[in-house]
């Protein structure tokens, strides 16, 4: 299996797919076109194939200077473990790091902090800056 990894967005009919393998829709509740509007508004951008299979992708959105958030980290389920995962998130760093981005955070899936920890990542202290918003439904 060859992986090759690519800084670009993949069409919508190829990261749907995947991005449904996560589960995440049950709550975000994305069209295929709200997606790929989503990730076209993106800083960065990499998405990995195996030979014309989306296979894994990930993306920043970020200020290009001081913040980058890095988001949707998928790799599908059949490819797993075999450090796709990794090497995406590892682009994805070194990108921010090129352009020497001071503040480089992660949105992690439950579940999935030993990965980011292992990669450098550390949970945000409970008493640390940073919110999210409820709309109280």
């Amino acid at each position: 299996m060859t992986i090759t990894l690519k800084d670009e967005t993949p069409s919508t009919d190829r990261l749907w797919p995947l991005f449904l393998t996560t589960g995440w829709n049950a709550e975000y509740a994305l069209t295929p076109q709200e997606l790929s509007g989503a990730v076209c508004h993106s800083w960065h951008v990499v998405s990995a194939y195996e030979e014309d299979r989306l296979v894994g992708f990930g993306r920043v959105v970020s200020d290009g200077t001081l913040h980058a958030m890095i988001y949707d980290v998928i790799v599908d389920p059949e490819f797993q473990d075999r450090g796709i995962g990794s090497q995406v998130l590892e682009r994805l760093v070194k990108k921010c790091r090129e352009v020497n981005i001071r503040d480089i955070q992660l949105f992690a899936a439950r579940g999935k902090t030993a990965f980011y920890e292992k990669r450098g990542f550390i949970p945000r202290p409970t008493d640390a800056p940073g919110m999210e918003w409820r709309s109280g439904e």
